[in-house]
């Protein structure tokens, strides 16, 4: 059974930093490439921030270049999404998800782990 628990998400103020973590079991780590999505409120649109392909081809949005960086530890199945100079507009629920490599579609996700930027 393939699980993504993401954890450390709270709620923080504009300026401050988090990692968020998403631990992977149940599939060959290092056959998937990993992204961490966000949604702000239910029904909006879920957004793709960041994904990593290996430790050299990562990617983001725009919204999050030079703020956010999202690692993966191989052995410890695991996905990092530091996120630094916090803004309001980050708040969101931040989902993790895996897509084989080679397809479009991410395939597994997450529960969800909540980031508020509180003024």
């Amino acid at each position: 059974q393939v699980q993504l628990v993401e954890s450390g998400g709270r709620l923080v103020q504009p300026g401050d930093s988090l990692r968020l973590s998403c631990a992977v079991s149940g599939l060959t780590f290092g056959n998937y490439v990993m992204g961490w999505f966000r949604q702000p409120a239910p029904g909006k649109e879920r957004e793709l921030v960041a994904a990593i392909y290996n430790r050299f081809s990562t990617y983001y949005s725009d919204s999050v270049k030079d703020r956010f960086t999202i690692s993966r530890d191989d052995i410890k199945k695991t996905v990092y999404l530091q996120l630094n100079a916090l803004k309001p507009e980050d708040t969101a629920v931040y989902y993790c998800a895996a897509k084989f490599r080679g397809n479009q579609n991410y395939t597994y996700w997450g529960q969800g782990t909540q980031v508020i930027v509180f003024v």
